[in-house]
C-alpha cells in the first residue's frame, strides 16, 4: 500500500521560481500579455473537465470525481492495470464511457498538452493495439485509460487533473486559476521502435532517446567518467546487464532523494554546444506541454539557464544496447531508462522534487486562505 504524503509536510514556495543549487532563478512577475496567455489554458482547462463531467450520469460521475485533498491524489502508476498489486487504478476508464464522452475525455489533456505532447500521448495509447496484435492480452487496450477529477473545476480555482493508462501519466494542478503545476508527468513506450507492421518505424519517443545519445557521444574521455554512473555498489535487483534498469523513483508519491547518489556531470563543466545540447532535450519533457500552460508553471516557459544542472550516464551509447540517463536540478529530475525488451522499450519521467502534484503551491495557497 502506498503511503500518504500530505501537503503539510512539504516546504512553501513563496515566490514564483526556480532553486538550482545554491544560485536562485527568480521570474519576474508574469507580464499582462502571459497572463493573458496563462488565463486562457486556465479557462480551457476548466471547461474542458466541465464538459466531460457533465457528459455522464451520476453513478460515473462519482467514480471520476475526488476531493482535491483526497489520498488518492497521489496514486498514480504507469503500469499495467493487471501488474497492480495492492491498489487499483482510480478514476473512470475509457472502456466504460460512451463515444461521445471518450471525446470529451481527451480534450481534457488537449488543452494541457502542446501538439507534440498530444502526438505522443496518442502514439503511446495506440501502441496498445501493436502489443495486443503481439500478445493476445484484453488488458492491452488503447481504451483502458483514466479520468480523474480532483476537487471543482474553476477557472479561477484550485483543482487538479489526471488522464492515466498504461505507459502514461498526465498530472495537472491548477491553483487560484494561475498557477500550474506538472508533475509527475511519465510517457513511456512498448515497442520504443515499432519493428512491423503498418505503424513500422514509428518512435513515439524520439527526440527525448536520439537527443540523450548525441549528447553521450559528445562528450570526450574525462566528461563521459564524471558523467557515468559506477553501479558497483548499486543493488543487482536494479540492474540489467550493469546498467540501471528502470526509473528509480518509480511510482512513488515522492521522490526519494536518497535513490539518486551520482548526480553526474556538471552543466558547467560542459562546452557552450554541449550545453546546448542539455537544455534542449530538457526542454524537449517541458516542450510536451502547451507554452500558455508552461507560462504558469515556476519555468515561465523553455529554460535557458543550466546553472547547477547535472547529467548522468549509465550503460551503452548505441541504438540497442541498454542505457539509462537522468538529469536533475535542486527542483526537478528526469530519468530516462531503455532496457527491457532489447533495448526497445523506454520509461521516462519528469518530476519534482517538492512539487510534484502541486504540493508547494498547494501549500502555500491553504495558508493563504487560512489568514
Amino acid at each position: 500500500m502506498k503511503t500518504y504524503h500530505p501537503y503539510s509536510s512539504l516546504a512553501l514556495l513563496t515566490c514564483l521560481c526556480v532553486t538550482l543549487g545554491s544560485s536562485t532563478l527568480t521570474f519576474a512577475e508574469p507580464t499582462k500579455a502571459q497572463q493573458a496567455s496563462i488565463s486562457r489554458a486556465s479557462r480551457e482547462m476548466a471547461a474542458a473537465a466541465k464538459r466531460f463531467l457533465a457528459s455522464l450520469p451520476e453513478e460515473q460521475r462519482k467514480a471520476a470525481t475526488f476531493k482535491l485533498d483526497s489520498k488518492e491524489r497521489d496514486s498514480w502508476y504507469f503500469i499495467p492495470d493487471f501488474a497492480i498489486k495492492e491498489d487499483k487504478r482510480t478514476g473512470l476508464p475509457m472502456t466504460k464511457m460512451t463515444p461521445q464522452q471518450q471525446i470529451f475525455a481527451v480534450t481534457l489533456p488537449a488543452t494541457a498538452l502542446s501538439h507534440r505532447g498530444f502526438l505522443e500521448m496518442n502514439s503511446i495509447r495506440a501502441l496498445e493495439h501493436v502489443l495486443f496484435e503481439l500478445e493476445g492480452k484484453d488488458y492491452r487496450n488503447p481504451e483502458l485509460y483514466y479520468v480523474s477529477i480532483f476537487g471543482k473545476p474553476d477557472s479561477k480555482g484550485t483543482w487538479g487533473w489526471r488522464f492515466e493508462g498504461h505507459h502514461l501519466s498526465v498530472n495537472v494542478t491548477i491553483v487560484d486559476g494561475k498557477k500550474f503545476s506538472v508533475t509527475p508527468s511519465f510517457f513511456g513506450s512498448n515497442p520504443a521502435t515499432v519493428k512491423q507492421g503498418p505503424l513500422k518505424g514509428v518512435e513515439v519517443l524520439k527526440e527525448e532517446q536520439q537527443l540523450a545519445l548525441n549528447l553521450v557521444k559528445s562528450f570526450n574521455p574525462d566528461q563521459l567518467a564524471i558523467a557515468t554512473i559506477d553501479t558497483a555498489a548499486v543493488d543487482k535487483k536494479l540492474l540489467a546487464k550493469s546498467v540501471i534498469k528502470e526509473v528509480l523513483t518509480t511510482d512513488d508519491p515522492v521522490v526519494d532523494k536518497g535513490l539518486i547518489q551520482h548526480k553526474g556531470i556538471q552543466y558547467a563543466d560542459l562546452d557552450p554546444k554541449q550545453q546546448k545540447m542539455l537544455l534542449r532535450l530538457v526542454n524537449a519533457y517541458l516542450g510536451r506541454f502547451r507554452p500558455e500552460l508552461l507560462k504558469g508553471t515556476r519555468y515561465l516557459g523553455n529554460l535557458r539557464d543550466g546553472d547547477h544542472l547535472y547529467f548522468a550516464w549509465s550503460g551503452g551509447q548505441k541504438r540497442g544496447e541498454f542505457h539509462y540517463y537522468r538529469i536533475q536540478s535542486k527542483v526537478f529530475l528526469i530519468e530516462f531508462a531503455n532496457t527491457q525488451n532489447d533495448a526497445n522499450h523506454v520509461h521516462a519521467v519528469f518530476r519534482e522534487f517538492d512539487g510534484d502534484f502541486g504540493r508547494d503551491l498547494l501549500k502555500e495557497h491553504f495558508k493563504q486562505h487560512q489568514k
